[in-house]
């Protein structure tokens, strides 16, 4: 299969639909517009509440085990980040893809929750990095990378300078944020901040990385808890690696 050339209009189109619930003021993680609310905050959010495909999930719950490849063909780009109050996001141009079961989608930008929204048996981990992807017909994939406490991501650091400072002139290299073993629990779920449109391609890496406890708790002061309760499962194919 040809490797999509995704265009900056597909991209710009596929940001903005992925922050704008970030950059919403309509709902929050707690009080009267948390996540048990957010489908009677507004119409456009009911699948929140309705639907059968929602993320996250606990992973524990994985039914099938497969070794399904899942690869990136990420590079050293320029930074620019944005702290959108919900989350930190750091927007991409094209040029940076990830491959699963053969079909190929551009990253269009990664953010950021605490803790991490998917469980292991009720379990999290401080931290977890949300790399959104898109293809030419603009369907999602999402890799989800796990940080554990432990030594400090230099690569990550200039993302919580940046949401501080947005400094001009740096660059970050991607595959510093991603682990070299990529095998990953797969399942569709949906995206977890309003409106919750399912029909998304998750793929939440087994390994995770490490972050220094000063890094986790400044993106904690940063953005806050954001992380949304896990949600049925409903009978859905949960792949977990071998």
């Amino acid at each position: 299969m040809t490797r999509p050339l995704l265009s900056a209009l597909t991209l710009g189109l596929t940001i903005a639909a992925a922050t704008h619930a970030a950059q919403a003021s309509a709902w929050s993680y707690q009080g009267d517009t948390g996540p048990d609310r957010w489908g009677d905050l507004e119409a456009a959010y009911e699948t929140c509440k309705t639907g059968l495909m929602q993320s996250p999930i606990d992973l524990s719950q994985a039914n099938t085990v497969a070794d399904v490849p899942v690869s990136v063909d990420y590079g050293t780009v320029p930074l620019s980040v944005r702290n959108l109050g919900k989350t930190i996001q750091a927007d991409f141009g094209p040029g940076n893809y990830l491959t699963t079961s053969g079909e190929v989608f551009g990253l269009a930008q990664v953010h950021f929750h605490t803790p991490s929204e998917h469980t292991f048996g009720g379990a999290t981990l401080p931290l977890v990095a949300h790399f959104v992807h898109v293809d030419d017909g603009g369907a999602l994939a999402v890799l989800g990378v796990l940080f554990e406490e432990g030594e400090a991501n230099p690569e990550l650091q200039k993302i919580v300078d940046a949401a501080s400072t947005a400094p001009a002139g740096v660059s970050i290299d991607l595959t510093a944020l991603v682990p070299e073993d990529l095998e990953s629990f797969r399942y569709m779920g949906s995206l977890t901040t309003p409106p919750c449109s399912e029909g998304v391609n998750w793929h939440v890496v087994e390994t995770p990385l490490s972050a220094s406890a000063e890094q986790i708790d400044a993106f904690e002061s940063l953005m806050g808890m954001n992380a949304r309760p896990v949600l049925p499962v409903n009978g859905r194919l949960v792949l977990a690696p071998e």
